[in-house]
This record gives structure tokens, sequence and C-alpha cells, in this order.
């Protein structure tokens, strides 16, 4: 399964990993956004034909009334339905908080930066991942490292909170979306902004301030 919103790409990668000849007989399946990739998932855990391998862009179109706002969610939907299924997660942003929560919540098989990497290295990168050899490229792996080590006390549901907040998801409907009880979420909130700020803001004050440390 390939998805991302520009079919041009989508294109690219079938012909880079066609060109091995171990997967020259490759069955795929294309979407360019949330709501393409649910039905095709959906369809193929009818049909009980699981997807052996996706390939998902973190940057694609929402499908909010299953709650899928990214490639993330996407492909948390997928490891949940299909479980054995080798998820590699391709993207152009290079905001930490963004990628740390790719990395928490779908722990990826692959996770490249398409920055880091060329029409001749994709396919032997691909060909390691599915022989079983995690691979993570270079600026995703500096990234989820730098932000590892930072001193901010912060865990997964904290990145979900901003990054649902940044997508316009008011405080009061972040239960559906997350884990967690509302009291909770408002706490954790607090904690954030006590952290940044060290004094009370809005959300909006919160979520900019965010993008400016390119945290989201």
């Amino acid at each position: 399964m390939v998805i991302d919103d520009h079919p041009i790409n989508s294109d690219a990668y079938i012909n880079l990993i066609k060109s091995r000849d171990e997967f020259n007989e490759t069955i795929f399946h294309k979407a360019t956004d949330c709501c393409t990739a649910f039905k095709l998932i959906k369809q193929a855990e009818i049909t009980e034909n699981p997807f052996d391998v996706a390939l998902i862009d973190i940057s694609i179109p929402e499908y909010r009334e299953e709650k899928l706002l990214s490639g993330t969610d996407v492909a948390i939907l997928i490891r949940n339905t299909f479980p054995d299924c080798i998820i590699i997660m391709l993207t152009m942003h290079n905001e930490s908080l963004v990628l740390f929560n790719a990395y928490k919540q779908v722990n990826p098989e692959g996770f490249i930066s398409k920055n880091d990497i060329d029409f001749e290295m994709f396919p032997e990168i691909f060909d390691k991942i599915v022989n079983v050899e995690n691979y993570f490229s270079t600026s995703i792996n500096n990234a989820i490292q730098q932000l590892l080590k930072n001193a901010l006390s912060w865990d997964e549901f904290d990145t979900q909170i901003l990054l649902f907040l940044e997508k316009g998801i008011q405080t009061k409907d972040l239960p559906e979306y997350i884990n967690l009880s509302l009291s909770t979420i408002e706490k954790r909130k607090a904690a954030i902004k006590t952290q940044i700020f060290n004094k009370k803001v809005t959300d909006k004050e919160l979520i900019a301030k965010c993008k400016l440390l390119n945290f989201i």
C-alpha cells in the first residue's frame, strides 16, 4: 500500500520497488488521502487480504469522520488492523514533535526523510526494511534523538495534545481522540504551558510558540 497525496511520488516509489526482481510481481494499492486509505484498509480487512507493506506520507488530507488527521493516524490504524504489516513512514517534515509523535505512536520499521534519499538509494533501503532491518534516515534519527535528550518532561500524550490543538480540535473534544479524561488533558496542557512560558497563556499562544520553536 502506497499513500501519498502526490500521485507522481506514489508512481515513482512503485516503479523503483518493481525495479528489484523480487518485487516485480507485487500487487500495489494507492491512496492519496486519509479517506481513500481508510476505505482500502477496511476492504482489505473484510476480504482478509492484509497489506504486507505500507509506505505512508505523514502529510495527507484528513478524514475527520474517522478521526484520521494525518498519515500517522492512518499508520496507527494499519498497525492495529494488520499487526504484521511493515510500515515505512515518509515525510518532508523536520519538526521534531511531528517526527517524535509518529515514532512513538507507530513504531515504524522504516522512517525516511524525503530530503535524505534519492532514486538510486530508495530501492536498496526498501529491500533492507522488508528484510527485517529497521532503517531511519539521518535527519529523522537526529531529530528524534535530539528530542529524546531534551529536558522537557513530555511524553507521547503531551505531544498528541499539542498536535490535535494545532489541527483545530477543541480541548473539550480531545478525549474523543486521546485515551485520557478531560481533566487529565487539561492538567497536562497547563503543565506544557508552564514548561514553555511559566505563565498563563492561551492555546493559540501555546501553538504559536511551539511552531516558533520548530516543535510542530
